[in-house]
């Protein structure tokens, strides 16, 4: 995190171990309620007041559940699923195709929304979700650190074997590659760069270009 600039980062779940004390990330990102479960006190730890939270209805409820008032000094987004919206009722791909904010991919099952306030694709990782709010604001350049997929049967670094979770992400990974790849299509018509930090994602399948510009064996030298 002393690489980046301050407040330049969106955290996805447990990424927020790297957090320190008191430091302030661009915004946390969490989809996934089973996570809250297990480790909100984690979020108790790392996350400090005016965090921007980007929540699902999932992780909101699960959150609601443990302790309302872990909310009240955060600045929460919803991470609304266009595709299906709460409290309205599910939409059809063509249906989504008609918005003027949407753009799908093939066959239309892999999509991206440039209005996330008006919900957001969600494509089997928190990352897509993520990516759809940062590609909103227009940066010059986004990165992306620890967004390899094809590992995700593995325990996250802040898990240990014996005590880790289960990760769809394996099992969705054409999926999550689809729609990352409808992104880097819409990045490039709107000029922004987008950088791949891990040499081993799954992402360089998807046309993403790997960068060394925060790999340890660099900055050795």
């Amino acid at each position: 995190m002393t690489a980046l600039d301050i407040g330049s980062a969106i955290l996805l779940n447990g990424a927020v171990h790297l957090l320190g004390k008191g430091q302030l990330p661009l915004a946390v990102a969490i989809e996934d309620e089973r996570f809250i479960w297990r480790h909100f006190e984690l979020l108790r730890d790392k996350i400090v007041s005016n965090t921007i939270c980007l929540l699902s209805v999932q992780a909101i409820r699960a959150i609601c559940e443990r302790d309302p008032e872990w909310l009240t000094d955060k600045k929460i987004v919803l991470i609304d699923n266009i595709a299906r919206p709460y409290g309205l009722r599910r939409r059809s791909n063509a249906e989504l195709s008609r918005f003027d904010f949407v753009t799908t991919g093939r066959g239309g099952e892999d999509g991206i929304s440039s209005a996330p306030d008006k919900g957001v694709f969600q494509g089997g990782s928190v990352a897509i979700s993520a990516m759809q709010f940062l590609m909103a604001c227009r940066p010059g350049l986004i990165g992306l650190f620890g967004i390899d997929i094809s590992n995700a049967d593995l325990p996250r670094f802040y898990e240990t074997r014996n005590a880790s979770a289960f990760s769809g992400i394996a099992l969705a990974e054409a999926r999550i590659l689809g729609h990352f790849a409808t992104a880097l299509a819409v990045c490039s018509t709107r000029g922004i760069t987008v950088e791949c930090y891990s040499e081993k994602s799954a992402l360089l399948t998807a046309g993403y270009q790997y960068s060394d510009r925060f790999s340890l064996t660099r900055h050795d030298r």
